[in-house]
C-alpha cells in the first residue's frame, strides 16, 4: 500500500496512526481497529519487545533535551504520575506481563476515552462510516476494577540534580506550575511563551551576540549557550519555565539572570513586544496547519479535552484578545514571587543549591 503505520506515547495520551493514500483510507482503518482490539499479545512477542524499549531508554537518556525534561517533570511532579518517564523503570520493563497488557487494554481503551481522527485527503462521511463500522463496539467502560482518573497532578517546587563528568556543559531547566488546557491562561501563557522566544548562539536567526530581539537573549548571551522557552499543558496542570544551555563557568550566571527576568517580566513587557509576540504566534499556529499529522493530533487531543474541535480562527480571535494587561496579570499570576521546580544536569558543580532540593 506505501503506507505508513506507527504508534507513540506521551504523558497523558497514546496515539496510533496511519498515513495512507485516499483509496486506502478503509484498509488503514480497518488495520487500527484490529491492532488495537485484537492483539494476541503473544508471550514470546513481549519478551523481544522488553530489549526493544531498553534500547529506545538508552538513546532518549542520550538526548539531553529529552533527558533534562524528564528530571524536571521528576520534580515538578514529585512522586506522581506526571513525574514519571513516559518509558518507566527499568524493572517495570523487565516485569510487565500478557496478563498487565491486556488489563490495561480493558480498563483504558474504551469508547469514551477514544478519539478516531483524520486530515489530508478524507471524505468526512467515509471516515464517520468507517469509525461506525470498525470501532462501534468498544465497551463504553472499563470492564476491570482498575481506577482510571485517580491520580490527580500536584506542583511540587522541588529540584533534581545529576552530576555527569563526560558532558562539557550545564542543562537547567526551571518552570512554574502553569495552566490546565481550559484554564482561561492558558491562552495568555502561549504569548508569553512567544515573548520570552528561545535563543541559540549557534543560529544566525536567532541573534548571535546581544543584537537578538529577545530581551533575555540579550541578558544571557555572555554566559549561556542557548535557551528555550516551553509551557505543557495537561489536564488538570501545566508547567511554564525555560530549559537553558551553558558553559560551566557561566551556568550559575545565566541562571540568575533567567529568574531576575522572569520574576520582573510583569514589569519589563511592553505593548511592541505583545503585539509582537501575539503576532508570531499566530504565524506558528498558521504554519502547523501544513503538517497534517499535528492537524490530526490535535483533533483528537481538542476532543478529549474540550469535546470539540476548536475552530482555528476561534484561536485566533482568542490570541487577539489578549490585551497587554493580561499579559502582566499573567506573568504577575505565574511568575512573581512564585515557587519553580527545578532539573539540573552535567557540569553543574558551579550552579548554586535550589531550595528544598532532592538528589
Amino acid at each position: 500500500m506505501g503506507a505508513h503505520l506507527n504508534a507513540y506515547t506521551s504523558r497523558e495520551q497514546t496515539v496510533y496512526y496511519a498515513k495512507v493514500f485516499k483509496e486506502d483510507a478503509g484498509t488503514g482503518m480497518a488495520i487500527l481497529a484490529d491492532i488495537l482490539q485484537n492483539s494476541l499479545i503473544d508471550p514470546m512477542a513481549v519478551e523481544r519487545e522488553r530489549d526493544v524499549i531498553m534500547r529506545e531508554m538508552e538513546e532518549v537518556n542520550k538526548q539531553h533535551e529529552e533527558l533534562i525534561l524528564d528530571l524536571l517533570h521528576e520534580a515538578a511532579y514529585e512522586g506522581g504520575g506526571l513525574g514519571r518517564t513516559i518509558l518507566g523503570p527499568e524493572e517495570n520493563i523487565r516485569s510487565i506481563s500478557t496478563a498487565d497488557l491486556r488489563a490495561y487494554v480493558e480498563t483504558h481503551y474504551t469508547a469514551p476515552r477514544m478519539v478516531v481522527a483524520a486530515a489530508g485527503a478524507v471524505d468526512h462521511g467515509e471516515i464517520v462510516d468507517l469509525a461506525e463500522k470498525e470501532w462501534s463496539a468498544r465497551p463504553r467502560e472499563s470492564i476491570t476494577d482498575f481506577p482510571t482518573d485517580f491520580d490527580a497532578a500536584v506542583f511540587t517546587p522541588t529540584e533534581v540534580r545529576r552530576f555527569d563528568g563526560a558532558e562539557p556543559r550545564a542543562h537547567v531547566a526551571l518552570a512554574y506550575a502553569g495552566a490546565h488546557w481550559t484554564s482561561p491562561y492558558s491562552v495568555p501563557l502561549m504569548v508569553l511563551q512567544t515573548l520570552v522566544g528561545q535563543w541559540d548562539r549557534l543560529n544566525p536567526t536567532h541573534g548571535g551576540s546581544s543584537a537578538s530581539p529577545f530581551p533575555l537573549a540579550r541578558a544571557v548571551h555572555a554566559d549561556a549557550h542557548s535557551y528555550m522557552t516551553f509551557n505543557t499543558c495537561y489536564k488538570d496542570s501545566g508547567l511554564f519555565g525555560l530549559y537553558l544551555v551553558a558553559p560551566p563557568e557561566g551556568a550559575d550566571a545565566a541562571y540568575a539572570a533567567t529568574l531576575a527576568y522572569l520574576a520582573n517580566l510583569d514589569e519589563s513587557v511592553d505593548a511592541d513586544s505583545c503585539a509582537r509576540a501575539k503576532a508570531q504566534l499566530k504565524a506558528n499556529v498558521i504554519s502547523q496547519l501544513d503538517a497534517l499529522a499535528h492537524v490530526c493530533e490535535e483533533i483528537g487531543r481538542q476532543f478529549l479535552t474540550y469535546d470539540r474541535r476548536v475552530p482555528v480562527a476561534e484561536l485566533l480571535a482568542r490570541v487577539d484578545a489578549v490585551s497587554l494587561d493580561d499579559l502582566r496579570a499573567t506573568a504577575r499570576h505565574f511568575l512573581k514571587e512564585k515557587p519553580h521546580a527545578q532539573a539540573a544536569y552535567g557540569a553543574i558543580g558551579g550552579l548554586r543549591p535550589h531550595a528544598g532540593a532532592s538528589v
